[in-house]
């Protein structure tokens, strides 16, 4: 008698076929999965303004944040002297930002936006704001949630 063929084994496909309940208790794995759930879809409506969320990010704290210099800067976002003037240096031959040396101390320089800086600023808060959905959370469950973010990365 022939041994019967065995049943095909279902792909696992979706998340909730693995077990992740190790993980599942883990911060930076949740953060890291939410973030993955999150971002493409801002980074997807701001790459419509020609920007990525880096240089969203220093569009808006620039424009919440008057004579911020260049090295303060950097230490918010956390990128790098290097890395950071190089993305200046686009944003400014892009005509979003300008540089100028800062009167109490000519060694470092103040940012601003320009007129066309401004205006890219204030669309894509806009469209930041509508692209930051999180569908399965209540309004006050989401400002729970950044609030305990917050509480982590800036206590």
């Amino acid at each position: 008698m022939p041994n019967p063929k065995p049943e095909p084994r279902p792909a696992q496909s979706e998340a909730g076929d693995i077990d992740q309940s190790h993980l599942l208790g883990s911060v930076g794995y949740c953060c890291l999965q939410a973030y993955l759930e999150i971002v493409p879809n801002i980074r997807k409506q701001l790459a419509k303004l020609q920007l990525r969320p880096v240089e969203y990010t220093v569009l808006s704290l620039i424009n919440s944040n008057p004579d911020l210099n260049q090295k303060r800067l950097g230490q918010t976002i956390r990128v790098s002297p290097p890395n950071l003037a190089t993305l200046l240096d686009r944003m400014q031959s892009d005509g979003l930002i300008d540089r100028r040396r800062n009167p109490n101390d000519r060694r470092s320089q103040i940012l601003a936006l320009t007129p066309e800086g401004q205006e890219i600023c204030l669309k894509a808060q806009s469209v930041a704001a509508r692209a930051d959905v999180t569908p399965t959370l209540s309004d006050a469950e989401r400002q729970q949630l950044i609030g305990l973010l917050i509480k982590i990365f800036h206590p």
